[in-house]
């Protein structure tokens, strides 16, 4: 969009969160509420976007990198002030400033481009998002003239009985012709109780030098919301994940129960998947068509193919291919990476492994730092011991292996193409191609011992 530039909000402490992070960093379905913003503004074509940042300002550069251009407020001196930060870094082409603030998370692109169009259209000097409250206590109201345009915005402290009655309230987000805006902020002074330059003082500004001031009222008074405190988070969080599911379900993927369902907004999940409750997907996740996944069951930054089926499991930062069957109670830590046709069963760990496909590790067992091949089974209580106190050490198991249960692979180790290993072994030397491994004692059989034990016992009593 040519002409406009967003001036995005985000210096302030938000003390009221209670942590050392900026307000603007505290995530919301997935990523910092700020991300939120920005991306409503990008949805736009709003390619300038200017974040005027001061508190722990260093680690909001290191969260959003160099998608925007970052003006400093050292001193946080009121809205107004914040404005006056970002003039240097606007350049003559722009004649739009769209002004934000960077804890709402809840705007939607739709509602900002009718913000833009009827400044535009209306020719106004300034444009204000308004929103309908049923409860508008400590909020600024929005008095409007007798043609309907904004007279002036009243703070609760300084509102009349009846100026308190009024239900539109300010949102804190405007669209400013720009030589109007910074003229009239040079205009506006401190002279308050908290000695800060208010940004709504612009406004009367331009009202009292005959300039048109207009109105949008928000569709949903929600969007426009603040987040001040982890109560407000928790609000946000719980709108944006419906808003989510409601995508994903109109996209057509299953939820059983949204009420119960936790999925990141920048989840992907292809038709006819089924989510079941209390299933938790996070950030970066892909998901397939035809899956069912859950109940009870946390994604993490991972890539599942089609027709998978996972169920009371962890998966973190792994990928997973086509049509393998996932628990229950399966571990997959970073770095797994199934080919697909596998199974992979209850209490079974992997780490930092590549499994072939059509591979099985049915249950019990813990696989890391390996290379498994095709058709290989894993029996239970199978272990890789890949750790020996100093470093992690590869272990490597060929196409068509079986793995016989309780046996220990003491890595590095190879076992080879079509190779057995006994149940029981511990092994500790490459076993060749089609052969078989055995390494544990032979079995000893003492008759009548229990027998004899309980006699000397009894003696020993008498």
């Amino acid at each position: 969009m040519q002409g406009v530039v967003a001036v995005i909000l985000a210096a302030g402490k938000g003390t009221r969160m209670k942590s050392r992070l900026p307000k603007v960093l505290h995530q919301v379905a997935g990523k910092p509420m700020v991300r939120h913003v920005l991306e409503a503004v990008q949805s736009l074509g709003i390619n300038q976007q200017i974040l005027v940042i001061g508190h722990e300002a260093e680690l909001v550069k290191a969260a959003l990198g160099e998608q925007v251009r970052y003006a400093i407020q050292a001193e946080q001196l009121g809205t107004g002030h914040a404005v006056m930060q970002a003039q240097p870094l606007i350049g003559e082409e722009i004649k739009t400033v769209l002004v934000l603030c960077g804890d709402t998370p809840l705007l939607r692109a739709e509602t900002l481009a009718i913000l833009l169009a009827e400044h535009q259209q209306t020719g106004a000097a300034a444009t204000v998002l308004t929103a309908n409250l049923t409860d508008p206590s400590g909020y600024g109201r929005i008095i409007r003239d007798a043609q309907g345009l904004v007279e002036r915005i009243v703070e609760e402290k300084d509102a009349s009985a009846e100026e308190k009655r009024v239900q539109e309230i300010n949102t804190g987000t405007y669209c400013f012709d720009k030589v109007a805006l910074f003229k009239a902020l040079g205009e506006i002074s401190p002279a308050n109780a908290q000695g800060e330059y208010y940004l709504t003082d612009v406004l009367s500004v331009l009202r009292g030098a005959g300039q048109k001031v207009g109105a949008v009222v928000a569709a949903d008074p929600r969007e426009t919301y603040g987040i001040n405190s982890r109560v407000q988070l928790a609000e946000a969080e719980k709108i944006l994940r419906y808003r989510k599911l409601v995508r994903l379900m109109e996209a057509g993927v299953t939820i059983i129960d949204p009420a119960t369902t936790f999925i990141d907004d920048e989840v992907e999940i292809e038709p006819d998947t089924i989510i079941y409750p209390n299933t938790i997907i996070e950030r970066g996740t892909r998901i397939g068509c035809e899956c069912v996944i859950g109940p009870g069951t946390r994604i993490v930054e991972s890539r599942i193919g089609n027709r998978v089926e996972i169920q009371n499991s962890v998966l973190l930062k792994s990928l997973v291919g086509d049509e393998c069957t996932i628990g229950p109670f399966a571990y997959l830590r970073p770095g797994t990476e199934l080919a697909g046709k596998n199974r992979v069963g209850d209490f079974v760990e992997i780490k930092n492994s590549k499994v072939g496909e059509g591979s099985k590790i049915p249950h019990l067992a813990y696989v890391g730092d390996a290379t498994v091949g095709r058709n290989v089974n894993i029996g239970c209580g199978t272990i890789t011991c890949n750790y020996d106190g100093v470093r992690k050490w590869p272990t490597r198991i060929g196409d068509g292996a079986f793995i016989g249960s309780n046996t220990n692979l003491v890595a590095p180790v190879e076992i080879g193409a079509n190779a057995v290993t006994g149940a029981g072994s511990t092994i500790t030397k490459d076993v060749p191609a089609d052969s078989l491994a055995v390494e544990r004692s032979r079995q000893t059989v003492i008759r009548d011992w229990v027998k004899k034990k309980r006699t000397d016992r009894s003696a020993q009593h008498d």
